[in-house]
């Protein structure tokens, strides 16, 4: 059947694209992320909390009416984890923001106009179709120094190329 096989190629093009696999990556990475806030929340903040009320878990709290119990303790214990773990989380987001993880690098990819193959924002001309990106094209010498300017103002590393001696004439 023509039809499956362009369905399946199809199927098979989406599920290994980037943007498929990005986001399974970030899953997964969420999921140990959570695991481990949960664990700083439960296992490190709760015991605080048990050092000073002498127990973790107040489920046994309860109150009757009309021979019904009504468990308000239980209501308690995970009203205090909830705020627990969104105190660890604003921490944490905090912390990274505040050593620069959450800022935007300065590198996310934008299309060509020309061929739509992805170029880094501050390209001059496009790596893949050799377009010029921008309406008037530097001289080498201008190109270099904005280079500088960018790299200094975003720190980004300078690869170092050593140069061989040129044996003597």
């Amino acid at each position: 059947m023509p039809g499956m096989r362009k369905l399946l190629r199809e199927f098979r093009a989406f599920a290994l694209s980037g943007n498929v696999l990005d986001l399974a990556l970030g899953f997964l990475i969420g999921a140990a992320f959570s695991t481990l806030v949960q664990s700083l929340a439960r296992n490190v903040l709760l015991q605080f909390v048990a050092a000073i009320f002498g127990q973790t878990d107040f489920s046994r709290l309860h109150f009757s009416v009309n021979k019904a119990r009504i468990y308000y303790g239980s209501f308690l214990t995970d009203l205090l984890n909830f705020i627990l773990l969104a105190g660890v989380l604003f921490l944490v987001v905090k912390v990274m923001s505040g050593i620069g993880v959450l800022r935007n690098p300065g590198f996310a990819e934008r299309e060509c106009p020309y061929c739509l193959s992805e170029v880094v924002p501050h390209a001059l001309v496009c790596k893949a179709c050799g377009q010029a990106l921008v309406s008037d094209l530097p001289v080498p010498e201008e190109a270099r120094q904005r280079l500088k300017d960018l790299r200094t103002r975003r720190r980004i590393p300078v690869p170092v190329r050593r140069r061989t001696p040129e044996p003597p004439a």
